[in-house]
């Protein structure tokens, strides 16, 4: 036993490792022990990457922004959606039109799986950084170039055909947008802090929305619907230029995240020959599961989100016939809240673990679904602004731990391509169609709880899915060195992994 100062008597310096070890989440012990063993010794320092805080913080915030940019366009494009059809579709009837312009935003998830195809293996061979640069430029051009398109009623059918393509270029460069960001942002975090650092991603998400979607709630007090129809949609679109500029500045600034410098100096060679297609087959062959996993995950986080963001103020507007001040205004509480929410449950999914947060959220959406709909419906303050603020903490629940989540499903080599493939094609699927095959229910069924329906049954595969997704919280990613933030945690992990490699070698020769 060791001495105190005042003469007592406390814990032997094994007996205090072998109560951290104790400690340790189950699945970080199990995942060390693997490593243990494989290696056949304890860590030593060159085994454990410490991160420079201040790369961090580059790599976080030049990561959220690229979000932020991205959701300023669709938190525009939803809260507008109704402006726009009347822009490009001025012959239909007010709920083609709706469903017109709705069409549009879905095109563009169309060939957001193409993107990620693309994108993802240029990421594993070339680098995340250089590839985040050249989709935030694509995005950029794309969301700017719809703010210059001339209206159906001056170039007729070349009108909708261009919003159409300018859409296309943002899906194709958002399909190695998220992708990318998530991995490049969980490749840089500490392990302990993960599920923290990367929700600021998707807070950089909401806060996007929130912009784009308060712009659009201010111009519309301020114009008259005629001034807005005119020439004021296009003011917000023409303001993604010069954030596009900011982007990229931040973004070539960056260096590469220390498991892509790693695994690229042990396999530099053998990764420059592999082609796209053998990275392809390599994924679905051998990650099938993961892949699974992950669209599942995508399905259940996606379907809420562009629920709350892409279709809820259309819904307002046109199926409760609210003013549209009034739906934009009580939408944007549901995004400020989500913000105020999400890396406190992120900070959160570190200690509790990521399935729990997931499990918990997915059977309340269960629950909640129908009631939060009908206090929608009601008339008064309160009780739409209850059923937002609902919604609103499900999606948070869904978004603070997926930047975390879906990377640590993948081995570094693979992983931006098995991102780029997972996430885009479930987005394409379930997500970004969700506002056009809700409206089409509605207007369908003339039932208008078909969105809480929808919500209810993504619910569902999310239980489901859960239930086979591994627990990764504070456990080191696939393929990448254990990551800390300083050189004490350092010290802590070398001396923790020292008493379980003990501990290992007896369990193994036995009594």
């Amino acid at each position: 036993m060791d001495v105190t100062p005042e003469g007592q008597t406390g814990p032997s310096s094994g007996e205090r490792l072998r109560g951290t070890v104790a400690h340790l989440p189950r699945q970080v012990r199990e995942e060390l022990t693997r490593r243990l063993r494989r290696s056949r010794r304890a860590l030593r320092k060159e085994d454990v990457q410490v991160v420079e805080p201040p790369l961090l913080r580059r790599a976080v915030g030049a990561s959220a922004l690229g979000n932020c940019m991205e959701w300023f366009d669709f938190g525009v494009y939803s809260y507008l959606a109704a402006t726009i059809g009347k822009v490009f579709f001025p012959g239909a009837s007010p709920g083609a039109q709706v469903i017109s312009s709705f069409a549009t935003f879905a095109a563009a998830f169309v060939v957001r799986p193409l993107g990620g195809l693309f994108f993802g293996p240029l990421g594993d061979r070339l680098g995340r950084q250089k590839v985040l640069a050249t989709t935030m430029i694509m995005m950029a051009a794309g969301t700017f170039a719809i703010g210059l398109i001339p209206s159906y009623g001056t170039i007729g059918l070349a009108a909708p055909v261009l919003l159409l393509l300018a859409r296309m270029v943002q899906g194709f460069s958002t399909g190695g947008e998220y992708g990318g960001a998530t991995t490049f942002v969980a490749e840089y975090s500490p392990d302990r802090r993960r599920g923290f650092l990367s929700s600021w991603l998707d807070f950089g998400t909401f806060v996007g929305y929130a912009l784009g979607s308060a712009l659009v709630t201010v111009l519309n007090f301020l114009l008259s619907d005629g001034q807005m129809l005119s020439w004021g949609w296009r003011i917000p679109f023409l303001i993604a230029g010069p954030l596009g500029v900011i982007g990229l500045y931040m973004r070539l600034k960056l260096e590469e995240s220390p498991a892509f410098q790693q695994q690229l100096d042990e396999h530099e060679k053998s990764l420059a020959q592999k082609s796209a297609g053998s990275e392809f087959k390599t994924i679905v062959k051998n990650h099938w599961g993961a892949l699974l996993i992950c669209m599942g995950i995508v399905l259940l986080y996606n379907v809420t989100n562009y629920m709350v963001t892409g279709y809820l103020p259309t819904y307002q507007t046109e199926t409760l016939h609210r003013s549209s001040s009034s739906a934009d205004l009580l939408v944007l509480m549901g995004m400020v809240w989500i913000v105020l929410l999400i890396t406190f449950i992120g900070r959160l999914s570190d200690h509790v673990g990521r399935r729990p947060v997931y499990a918990v959220a997915a059977a309340a959406m269960i629950v909640l679904a129908i009631p939060s709909f009908l206090l929608l419906k009601m008339h008064g303050t309160w009780p739409p602004v209850a059923g937002v603020l609902i919604l609103s903490t499900l999606l948070a629940g869904f978004a603070a731990p997926s930047a975390a989540t879906l990377p640590a499903l993948f081995p570094t080599a693979i992983r931006y391509a098995a991102m780029g493939i997972g996430f885009n094609f479930a987005v394409a699927a379930f997500g970004g169609t969700t506002p056009l095959v809700t409206a089409a229910l509605v207007n369908a069924t003339g039932d208008d709880l078909m969105p809480a329906y929808y919500l209810m049954l993504a619910g569902v595969i999310g239980l489901v899915t859960v239930k086979f997704l591994p627990e990764s919280a504070q456990v080191p990613l696939h393929g990448s060195q254990p990551m800390v933030g300083s050189e004490e945690e350092q010290r802590e992990l070398l001396s923790t992994s020292e008493a379980l490699y003990r501990a290992t070698r007896k369990t193994r020769q036995g009594p």
